[in-house]
């Protein structure tokens, strides 16, 4: 895309501009008996971006015909902007800049930079979710000097959600109201004048996410209950414990038969393609997610009961037993194959992320060594594996691979492990 002849043909009203400094999208709309035409950030030309065009010009249309558009908020640099906009009764010049405006605006920066590849599609999605559900319906019509560190204070105190969903949402508020200040359309930022870290600790939400392992009874029932095209898959999962991404993506020639080992070096993560966000296989993000996992006996056992489904198609080991192809993601996985076997072997239900925790939990109460477990994770050194698994080491255990007998409870040590390994 970006070539001529290349790029999607735009709707009407949306043209692309061919200029010095290269391509341009601009808008066409009729305002106050004038026809106007607004060019809009310089970016590649793609689907996603003409498609914003198109419903930005819509969205343009329709506050025009219910007589709420504001030139100045979408147009603050245009010269038809304090033309078209008389002055308001408070004497400023021109309709107040709408914070809904550069919202919006934000986001379309978002979704070129991941186009760019300088932001993650995952990034992206959590970024267009915050703008999209959480700040524009709150936010969208209220000017940008009328925004007080008051309402913003009631407004996150009121949020009920954990500390990390709170910063997300503000994460793309902090970054319009920063370039608000650099514009000198703001003094400063009012999130720079609230207590947050004080507030989002007296507020937030408590994480419901909790390290829950299957204790050696719930093993034995899911893998008694799996079929014989499910079980290998589940009973190395369990004694080579990779986070789901990195399961998924695990190739066959990353098996070391002689040694009994397993290179990691692939995850399965949500990448761009073509402008799309879909399910990509990618390098771990720190040098540590790159490792050889010891596999003992079971495990082998596993990679050897997989040999019969995948092992001649030379790709990836893990495949869709209802498709006989790889699985495209973990939530096809969990729907299709973990769900319904969760069920059926009658173990109450927890999300496949367990099934790590409970590799790291019983390697841990066997009295393995903490260093060389944080090493089998993946893990850049032995800390999260002291916060996230030492309470579930027991003090005085009889018999190997044994939990601890409140493992299970909720005692008021367990309730910090809220935190993925």
């Amino acid at each position: 895309m970006g070539r001529a002849g290349s790029e999607p043909k735009p709707p009407r009203g949306v043209t692309i501009r061919d200029l010095k400094d290269g391509q341009r999208l601009q808008i066409a709309f009729s305002y106050k008996g004038e026809e106007c035409r607004e060019l809009l950030p310089p970016g590649r030309i793609t689907k996603s971006y003409i498609d914003y065009a198109a419903g930005l010009r819509a969205e343009i249309r329709r506050k025009i015909k219910d007589g709420v558009f504001s030139y100045r908020a979408y147009f603050p640099e245009s010269p038809r902007a304090a033309r078209l906009d008389p002055a308001d009764d408070g004497g400023r010049p021109g309709g107040k800049i709408l914070l809904g405006a550069m919202l919006k605006r934000q986001k379309a920066l978002y979704e070129k930079q991941a186009e760019n590849g300088t932001l993650s599609a995952s990034t992206l999605l959590g970024y267009d979710k915050a703008i999209r559900i959480y700040l524009l319906p709150r936010w969208e019509n209220t000017p940008l000097d009328e925004l007080t560190p008051s309402m913003l204070r009631e407004w996150i105190a009121g949020m009920g959600v954990t500390s990390k969903s709170v910063r997300n949402r503000l994460t793309p508020l902090r970054s319009v109201l920063d370039d608000a200040v650099n514009d000198e359309l703001l003094e400063s930022n009012p999130l720079n004048r609230i207590a947050l870290k004080k507030l989002i600790k007296q507020t937030a939400k408590k994480s419901e996410y909790v390290v829950d392992p299957f204790d050696m009874d719930e093993v034995a029932a899911l893998l008694n209950a799996a079929r014989s095209d499910e079980r290998p898959m589940i009973q190395f999962w369990l004694r080579a414990g990779p986070r789901p991404g990195e399961m998924l993506a695990m190739p066959w020639t990353g098996t070391d038969w002689v040694h009994g080992r397993m290179r990691i070096e692939d995850n399965m993560v949500t990448g761009m393609v073509d402008g799309k966000v879909q399910q990509v296989i990618k390098k771990p993000k720190t040098e540590a997610g790159v490792r050889d996992v010891d596999l003992d006996a079971d495990a082998m056992a596993a990679l050897q009961a997989q040999k019969a489904y995948t092992f001649l198609a030379d790709g990836r080991i893990w495949h869709d037993p209802r498709k006989n192809a790889p699985w495209e993601s973990e939530a096809q996985f969990r729907k299709s194959l973990w769900q319904p076997l969760c069920k059926r072997a009658g173990v109450r239900y927890r999300n496949p992320y367990q099934l790590r925790h409970t590799y790291a939990s019983t390697l841990l109460t066997a009295g393995a060594n903490p260093y060389w477990v944080a090493s089998q994770l993946g893990h850049v050194d032995v800390e999260m594996v002291f916060k996230i698994y030492g309470k579930f080491i027991p003090r005085n255990y009889q018999k190997a691979g044994a939990f601890a007998r409140d493992s299970h409870g909720e005692e008021e040590s367990l309730k910090g492990a809220s935190v993925k390994a």
